[in-house]
């Protein structure tokens, strides 16, 4: 597509959970749990309170469609803050501490004072019914002439574990929120700067890693089109596809929108209840339905079932509204027959609602009350059809595709935190602020401080192990040894099964120490570390586990004991060795490794091998 001559323009909001000791208004531990570790539940009905002016948001009047009950899930590091049942503590220093260290390495300039306030949250994710954000610094620098708008500090959300039920132990982690301008035109460019304020944040080394830790929200339009939020895009190798697939999405509703205008297409808003037609109906769905509830689109026919994304309908983005209602989904004529539905019953709907062969018939089944509020929703979204692109908030289905969230929220979704004293940032506290070495100048140095390759130091660099790494190296271990092991030998060793989750920091520096005091042998480390996990949470020091490690190996080999064994091994493959030549190191290293099982570092048996070719082929 030609992304300028569309107009596209999109902006991120990356969210990111903080590395604190306690939580942003309590003092409970950042620690996850498992849903097995529970001690407790409890269930709330939540509602949206009004605004200062006596408005409710749009968003959360969505919402308000379905009554639903939802179930909390509490453990023992969990507080009466989460049940909201005793008012918040003062705002976390260190989490407000994380932010302005990351706002000054944004360039930007901070708050002189910081409110919080309450964001008008319903969906379930909290048990006030709303999240507590903070405004912290305005106005940042990016590459590319790109800006960031905003830097918030705010409560990270519970988990939901499936569908009305969530768990509290990650309610309340402190959480960055970081908007940029829509300043950017292309999908690559905005995975880019994705990537970027992502590396800021690991560089700090004061955020969490891990799965579900960052969350992207994605602002999307093109000239023709409106504004889409996409929520919660975890994975930055996606960022792309989401911006080209919704580019795609609003193109095609212009499109429809254009050709609904085309043939003078309306909506007919008489809803008429057909569920007598369906009374013998094999469909196994319209036949436990109470009500069976059509709606008529004129001049909808064929449009309805046109994909406007891969995997994705206009039917689709109607069946969204609908289960708003708390259906299961909707039927339309485009598809039918289908689902046990007959050409015949059909051909009887057609009929009996005065569709023409232009017109499209959509049909909801369910409860009368439901199927009443999912006929309208149908309705609401066929209007919206003929104007083309509703602004809206969406969540990112799998591959990139996205569905139907809720309208994008307004003024009246916030309203100031009473219960939380404002902060001030003086200019003591702010020149205290200390900025990192970033990610990308931290690999640089790698490779001009300990001679890494540049991809290596860049592994380094960016891995969870960064810390692990460097303080190895102020140990005394080489870089490369420190590299190697932590990178390419703990990645292998967790491919073919072993848990080096469960062997400990000062377990691993304690073998590097071992390898470099020759009391252990390099090719040897990934068995040490497999028995380290193996015997994981056993008594002794770290230094003792490892010694028990080594000695399990067997005693150690000593230099007279290589050279006799590399004797003996080239004496019984003289003739190979005399016809290959020094071409005959490599195979017989081989032989010798085998040997040795690893116990002697294969700098050592390379040495003594070469010699010992040298003096038989002299």
């Amino acid at each position: 597509m030609d992304y300028e001559k569309l107009g596209l323009k999109a902006g991120i909001e990356i969210h990111q959970q903080l590395d604190t000791a306690e939580k942003l208004f309590c003092r409970c531990p950042t620690c996850l749990r498992d849903t097995s570790e529970r001690t407790g539940e409890f269930y709330r009905y939540l509602r949206a309170t009004e605004s200062e002016l006596g408005e409710i948001d749009r968003a959360a009047r969505e919402e308000m469609k379905l009554v639903r009950k939802f179930c909390y899930y509490t453990y023992d590091t969990v507080c009466l803050v989460e049940h909201d049942e005793e008012p918040p503590a003062p705002m976390n220093p260190e989490a407000l501490e994380v932010c302005l260290t990351i706002a000054k390495m944004l360039g930007m300039t901070p708050a002189e004072q910081v409110h919080t306030m309450r964001k008008l949250v319903i969906d379930g994710s909290n048990t006030s019914g709303f999240q507590r954000t903070a405004l912290v610094a305005l106005s940042g620098a990016l590459p590319d002439g790109c800006r960031i708008e905003t830097l918030c500090l705010e409560e990270e959300a519970a988990q939901r574990i499936e569908d009305e039920t969530f768990s509290l132990d990650r309610l309340g982690i402190p959480l960055i929120e970081i908007t940029t301008a829509p300043c950017m035109h292309t999908p690559e460019a905005v995975q880019e700067v994705a990537a970027h304020i992502g590396m800021v944040l690991r560089s700090t080394g004061r955020v969490k890693r891990g799965l579900g830790t960052i969350r992207q929200d994605i602002n999307v339009s093109i000239a023709d089109g409106a504004r889409v939020e996409i929520k919660g895009v975890q994975d930055l190798d996606l960022i792309a596809e989401v911006v080209r697939r919704e580019v795609e999405r609003q193109v095609n509703l212009l499109a429809i929108r254009d050709a609904l205008r085309a043939r003078g297409a309306r909506v007919d808003h008489t809803v008429i209840d057909v569920t007598a037609l369906f009374a013998g109906t094999a469909s196994s769905i319209l036949k436990k339905a109470k009500s069976i509830l059509a709606v008529r689109l004129c001049g909808f026919a064929g449009l309805v079932g046109q994909e406007i994304q891969p995997g994705r309908r206009l039917g689709s983005e109607m069946s969204d509204y609908a289960k708003k209602c708390g259906v299961g989904g909707i039927f339309h004529t485009d598809e039918l027959p289908a689902y046990g539905v007959t050409a015949e019953e059909v051909a009887h709907l057609r009929e009996f609602v005065g569709a023409a062969e232009e017109d499209c018939v959509v049909i909801v089944a369910a409860g009368r009350e439901r199927a009443g509020c999912a006929a309208e929703q149908v309705m609401i979204r066929a209007e919206m059809a003929l104007s083309g692109v509703p602004e809206e908030t969406r969540k990112m289905l799998e591959e990139g595709s996205t569905a139907y969230m809720r309208p994008l929220p307004g003024a009246a979704r916030m309203y100031p935190e009473t219960d939380v004293f404002e902060v001030t940032i003086d200019e003591a506290l702010w020149e205290s602020i200390k900025v990192p070495e970033l990610l990308t100048g931290r690999a640089e140095r790698f490779v001009r401080e300990f001679g890494l390759d540049e991809g290596l130091a860049r592994q380094v660099a960016f891995s969870e192990r960064l810390a692990l790494f460097e303080k190895a190296v102020a140990a005394g271990v080489r870089p490369t040894l420190a590299a190697r092991t932590l990178l390419a030998t703990c990645r292998e060793l967790a491919r073919d099964g072993v848990d080096v989750t469960r062997v400990s920091e000062e377990e691993i520096l304690a073998l590097l120490a071992a390898v470099e005091a020759g009391r252990a042998a390099k090719e040897a480390i990934p068995d040490h570390l497999t028995e380290l996990a193996r015997t994981a949470g056993g008594a002794g020091t770290p230094e003792e586990r490892v010694d028990a490690a080594i000695e399990k190996m067997g005693p150690a080999v000593s230099q007279a004991d290589v050279e006799a064994i590399v004797r003996r091994i080239v004496a019984e493959r003289e003739a190979f060795a005399r016809e290959k030549g020094m071409g005959a190191l490599g195979p017989l290293m081989g032989v010798v490794m085998q040997e040795l099982r690893g116990s002697v570092d294969g700098k050592v048996i390379s040495e003594t091998l070469r010699r010992e070719l040298k003096r038989l082929l002299s």
